[in-house]
C-alpha cells in the first residue's frame, strides 16, 4: 500500500518543474540527478561563468541567476515566468560554506535567500514547496555533556558565522505566512564530488592521519543520496513548513570515517596523530589569516575549528523516517567505498 501511494506520487509529480539552485556545487549537482531519474522538467540555477562539469545531461535547462544584484534577479525570474511559467518546486541549495570575509556569510546564506523568497513573492512564483537547504550547525555545540541526540524542539545556539547565516535564512522562512518552506538540516555530508574529506583521503594515502582533543567525539554523516532521497520524499509527501534532520541513523567515534578510508585504500603504516585543541585553534587562525592575505579561503579556518571542537553530533531523525519514510541507503562503510572508488575512477587518487 506504501509502494503504491508512493508510485502514485511520483506519477502526480512527473513532469512537474523544479529549480535547483547551486546546480553546479557538489550536492545541487546529485540533486539535479534525482529530479531527471524521476523525471521532473529539470532547470538548474547557476551563476555565468560555473562550471557545468556534472550538468551534462542534454535534459536540463539552465536558468542563469544573479542573486548579488536584487533587480537583475527579478528581470530574470519574471523573464522566466513570461516565457515558462513559474516553478513547481524550488530547491535553494545556493550558498557559500568558505568565505575570505566572514560578513559573507550572512549577505549570501542569509540575505540571498531573504531576497529570493521575496522576489518570488513580489512575481507570484511562490512554488508548492520551497525547499531550503540548511545544516545542522545550526544547532551549535548542545548536550556535550550528556551525548543525547540534538532534537528540533531544542534551541539552536550556533557558534560559526556559517551556523548564523543558515539560522537567519531559516527563521526568515519561517516567518513568512504561508510559506511553503521545507528546511533539511544535514549533519556531516560526504560522497563523490566533494573536496574536504577528499583531503583527509589524500593524507591517509600519505600515511598520515591527524585528529583533535582527547575527549569523546560522536559523530554523525549523512551519503549525498541519501539527502536526495530524502528531498523527494518530502515532495512526494507534498509536506510543508516542516524541518527535518538528515543522518545515516548511525553514530560513529572520531577515528571511523579515516578507519574505512585507510581500509579502501588498502595503506598499511598509517601515523595516526593526536593535537590537543589549542593546537588546532592556533593552526586553523594562522591558516586564516594566511588565506586572507593571499585573497584566498582556507579550509582551516576560525569557523573549522569550533565544527572540528564540537563533541556531540548526534541529532533525532525519528520525524524523518515517520513523516517521509526516509530509510537511509548507505551507512559509512558503504558510502565511504563508493566514494573512495568514485576519487579512484576520476583519478584524484
Amino acid at each position: 500500500m506504501v509502494e503504491n501511494s508512493r508510485i502514485f506520487a511520483r506519477i502526480m509529480t512527473k513532469g512537474s518543474s523544479i529549480l535547483i539552485t547551486g546546480a553546479s556545487g557538489f550536492i545541487g549537482s546529485f540533486i539535479v540527478e534525482g529530479a531527471l531519474e524521476r523525471g521532473f522538467r529539470t532547470w538548474a540555477g547557476m551563476r555565468a561563468g560555473s562550471s557545468k562539469a556534472y550538468l551534462q545531461d542534454e535534459r536540463i535547462s539552465f536558468c542563469m541567476l544573479d542573486f548579488s544584484r536584487p533587480e537583475e534577479l527579478r528581470k530574470q525570474l519574471a523573464a522566466h515566468k513570461a516565457e515558462h511559467g513559474s516553478f513547481d518546486y524550488v530547491v535553494h541549495c545556493a550558498g557559500v560554506t568558505k568565505c575570505k570575509d566572514k560578513r559573507d556569510f550572512d549577505r549570501v546564506n542569509y540575505g540571498q535567500t531573504k531576497l529570493f523568497a521575496d522576489t518570488l513573492r513580489e512575481l507570484d512564483m511562490v512554488p508548492r514547496q520551497f525547499i531550503f537547504i540548511s545544516t545542522l550547525s545550526v544547532f551549535g555545540p548542545i548536550h556535550e555533556e550528556t551525548y543525547q541526540p540534538i532534537d528540533e524542539h531544542d534551541t539552536p545556539h550556533p557558534n560559526t558565522a556559517y551556523g548564523e547565516s543558515k539560522l537567519k535564512a531559516e527563521q526568515y522562512l519561517q516567518s513568512l505566512q504561508d510559506f511553503p518552506y521545507v528546511i533539511y538540516r544535514p549533519t556531516g555530508v560526504y560522497g563523490p564530488r566533494e573536496k574536504d574529506y577528499y583531503l583527509m583521503a589524500k593524507s591517509i594515502r600519505n600515511h598520515v592521519d591527524t585528529a583533535v582533543g582527547f575527549r569523546r567525539q560522536d559523530l554523525t554523516f549523512v551519503y549525498v543520496k541519501d539527502i536526495v532521497q530524502a528531498l523527494f520524499l518530502g515532495i512526494e509527501k507534498e509536506v510543508c513548513r516542516r524541518a527535518y534532520f538528515l543522518a545515516d541513523g548511525q553514530v560513529y567515534p572520531s577515528r571511523a570515517f579515516s578507519d574505512l578510508i585507510q581500509k579502501e585504500l588498502n595503506v598499511s603504516g598509517v601515523l595516526h596523530l593526536t593535537f590537543p585543541l589549542w593546537v588546532l585553534k592556533a593552526v586553523s587562525l594562522l591558516a586564516e589569516q594566511i588565506a586572507k592575505l593571499k585573497g584566498s579561503t582556507s579550509t582551516l579556518n576560525s569557523d573549522k575549528y569550533k565544527i572540528m571542537k564540537q563533541r556531540n553530533w548526534q541529532c533525532n531523525i525519528a520525524p524523518t523516517i515517520t513523516e517521509l519514510g526516509y530509510q537511509p541507503q548507505y551507512d559509512l562503510e558503504r558510502g565511504v567505498r563508493e566514494t573512495i572508488a568514485w576519487y579512484k575512477q576520476e583519478g584524484w587518487l
